[in-house]
């Protein structure tokens, strides 16, 4: 029993030794020093009302602040554990609304090394105080609304290696603003109003890694300074006003630079044939400015390219077929005309996910080497001269392919039955061809599909009620096609827009017709967050992140209309030039999400419905050239968005609403309705003239057999030349030129007076 015992006792001795030396070993662990946990708790406190809750996550916010635990396990907080100090705090996505006060707690934690207050809803001046953080390496001062200028304080701080000022309203001259910044291995300043200036002479900023000025208003020459860094790898100078040709001079760069827009500008000349001396240069945007030319041949040996972006130039010629190998490829709004050839190695290997060569020459039929891009996300052909059919190789894009556009050209035939795979697809534009037959069975397996527009095309089918499945179809435009039979309404739940116009529907609508169309029941709120218009990421960065927007062509507000972007919040509904007829259904009135309707050119009758008046955002709303009756609902007078109305050739009765609304619209937005009352509130009294011809002047008989011959006598003279040269004129067989000048233009009097 002992010797267990004692190896028992030993065993505890043993572990109790162990446990000590590792405590003994391990740093001492701080909480967050009080004086670190009391500024913070008054900077936060200098927010009062502040949503304190990031739209990211509580990691970037203040949300779990309290003096009841560890400032050290406070969201968007970083200690040195050993030591309790507060060393990197970050701030994301608050509406904090307010200013930074020059004696803010923010301004006691003196050991930040990193500060990020990005897109806060900060305002005012930069404070100079900011200079007093004398560890600080990164500053992130991002997308707020701050004015005036960078305090030079700021400059003053000797480890700061990362400033990022992007997305405020800043002033003042970069050229002396930034004159002792050369240390630092980042500057963002992009989209703000420093003053249009020449860049000076960056070769000082000799660290310099990231610098982006986009947005601003600097002009002059290409700044060739700015190249000789060595240690440049990201470069964003669009949106500016610079001018001229690219030169890189003598520069000598090394292999860093990867990224380089010049996008947005005045460059001018054609693309120099050795562009950059960068073997790493991955990025390359050069879109939106007056380049010409061809593509240089040059370009084939930047081997690890895999952006490029030449769009709204006029560059010309074919496109080299080197650049099949890229991942994003943008051409759009140049003058090319043709393709040159790639090789099969090339071909097999290519992993493209944006193709744009949208509003270019090119002719011919689909190049069929495009379907051998089994990886293309966004394929967008618009504008061009294509011809032939649509081939059935596009089948193999479909499983990856999200956004498909062949509007304006002049692909003809069948639009091929492909989309068995095409789950992914949320968008396809075949508008403005000459496709014909009837609409593809298979797009029901688009279950990402939000927008469908085939118009101004030859498709002869009935109303495809089967796409009323998709779960999120936004945006269906049948415009100016054969369509025929009654228009059939099952699901839609999801629409926001439908243009049926101009085919050869009929029929009535039930009363229940637009029950279940629920997205345009509600009004639409847009986030401050998010992009306000329709489109698509398709899964990599450029300029515009990457996005792509929606566009469409409509009637709006009585005008065709190209839209270049389609507003989330955008509703409308067009049914107009058919030949529907019957009552306009009463569940239009559900709609309280619509901004536009168009029922015109139909054979609508009864009543217009009184419900019209629940749906208070609508802008526009066109009733005319149908058979409709009664009166004007006088509710509509409190739709006080309704700023475009039509309700001319009815048969519309009573008085025309007093609202402002109306008082304001066109005398033909009322006509020919003969028993509307106060149309003179609008058109004004009709014109009534003094005299009223009953019959031809000539013939008419004289009051009194009176004659003044006096009177006579001296017209005798002229009246004699006249008839002479009138008969002079008939005789020399311009009786034409007289009628024009003399017996219409009195014919269209005596019409105008008689009115």
């Amino acid at each position: 029993m002992i010797p267990n015992q004692f190896y028992c006792f030993s065993g505890i001795v043993i572990t109790l030794y162990i446990v000590v030396l590792h405590t003994l070993a391990s740093p001492t662990v701080h909480l967050c020093r009080h004086d670190q946990r009391d500024a913070l708790l008054e900077f936060k406190h200098e927010f009062p009302g502040a949503d304190m809750k990031s739209s990211l996550s509580s990691d970037y916010d203040m949300s779990s602040w309290n003096k009841s635990s560890d400032c050290c396990s406070w969201g968007a907080v970083t200690c040195v554990a050993k030591y309790g100090q507060v060393i990197s705090l970050e701030l994301v996505n608050l509406s904090l609304n307010n200013f930074l006060k020059p004696n803010s707690g923010l301004f006691k934690l003196q050991y930040l090394q990193r500060l990020t207050l990005s897109n806060c809803d900060l305002y005012g001046e930069i404070p100079s105080s900011f200079g007093n953080l004398s560890h600080l390496i990164e500053l992130d001062l991002g997308h707020n609304k701050l004015v005036g200028q960078v305090p030079a304080s700021i400059g003053n701080l000797t480890k700061l290696r990362h400033l990022r000022l992007h997305g405020n309203k800043l002033s003042g001259k970069f050229s002396v603003l930034f004159a002792n910044f050369t240390q630092l291995f980042t500057l963002g300043l992009s989209y703000n109003y420093f003053e249009p200036e020449p860049l000076p002479n960056m070769s000082r900023f000799h660290r310099l890694k990231i610098f982006d000025v986009k947005g601003n208003s600097f002009f002059g020459s290409f700044p060739t300074s700015l190249f000789t860094i060595p240690s440049l790898e990201w470069v964003y100078l669009g949106g500016n006003n610079f001018t001229g040709p690219i030169d890189f001079g003598n520069a000598s760069l090394s292999s860093t630079l990867q990224y380089l827009s010049l996008a947005d500008n005045r460059f001018n000349g054609p693309i120099p044939e050795y562009i950059l001396p960068s073997s790493n240069l991955s990025f390359l945007d050069l879109g939106d400015n007056k380049f010409d030319g061809q593509i240089p041949e040059s370009i084939s040996k930047f081997l690890k390219l895999e952006m490029l972006d030449l769009s709204n130039n006029k560059l010309e010629g074919k496109v080299p077929g080197c650049l099949r190998r890229l991942k994003s490829l943008r051409l759009s709004h140049n003058s090319f005309s043709s393709f040159g050839k790639s090789s099969q190695v090339m071909m097999d290997q290519a992993q493209m996910l944006e193709l744009r060569l949208d509003s270019n020459s090119l002719q011919g039929p689909f190049p069929h080497w495009i379907c051998r891009l089994r990886s293309l996300k966004l394929l967008d052909l618009s504008n061009n001269s294509f011809n032939g059919s649509v081939p059935p190789c596009v089948r193999s894009l479909t499983e990856t392919l999200q956004v498909l556009n062949l509007r304006n050209n002049n692909f003809s035939g069948l639009l091929p039955d492909v989309f068995v795979n095409a789950s992914r697809l949320t968008e396809l534009v075949v508008s403005r061809n000459q496709l014909e037959g009837k609409l593809p069975q298979s797009l029901i397996n688009c279950t990402s599909m939000e927008l469908l527009n085939v118009e101004g095309n030859k498709f002869k089918d009935k109303f495809p009620s089967w796409l009323g499945s998709l779960p999120i179809l936004s945006v269906l435009i049948l415009r100016s096609n054969q369509f025929y039979g009654p228009l059939v309404s099952t699901g839609f739940k999801t629409l926001k827009i439908i243009d049926v116009s101009h085919n050869d529907f009929s029929g009535t609508l039930p009363t229940l017709y637009f029950s279940n169309w629920l997205e345009m029941s509600e009004i639409t709120k847009l986030s401050s967050y998010f992009d306000p218009y329709m489109g698509y990421y398709v899964g990599f960065f450029m300029r515009g992140s990457g996005f792509y927007s929606s566009s469409m062509e409509l009637v709006h507000k009585g005008v065709d209309t190209e839209f270049e972007k389609i507003r989330e919040d955008y509703t409308s509904i067009d049914f107009s030039s058919n030949n529907f007829y019957g009552k306009i259904p009463e569940s239009i009135g559900l709609l309280k999400g619509l901004r536009y309707l168009n029922l015109s050119n139909n054979a609508f009758t009864s009543n217009i419905p009184q419900s019209l008046a629940n749906l208070t955002i609508l802008e526009s709303l066109d009733v005319s050239k149908n058979q409709l009756s009664g009166p004007i609902p006088p509710d509509l007078d409190e739709l006080f968005s309704l700023s475009t109305m039509n309700f001319a050739h009815n048969n519309l009765e009573g008085p025309i609403p007093q609202g402002t609304q109306f008082q304001r619209q066109n005398c033909s937005s009322f006509m020919d309705n003969p028993r509307l009352s106060n149309l003179e509130d609008i058109c004004g009294k009709p014109h009534v003239s003094n005299l009223t011809p009953q019959e031809p002047e000539e013939i008419l008989e004289p009051e009194e057999p009176v004659i003044n011959w006096i009177a006579a006598a001296i017209a005798y003279g002229p009246g004699v030349l006249c008839g002479l040269v009138i008969g002079h004129i008939f005789v020399s067989h311009k009786h034409e030129w007289f009628m024009e000048k003399f017996g219409r233009n009195k014919s269209r009097a005596l019409i105008i007076s008689v009115r």
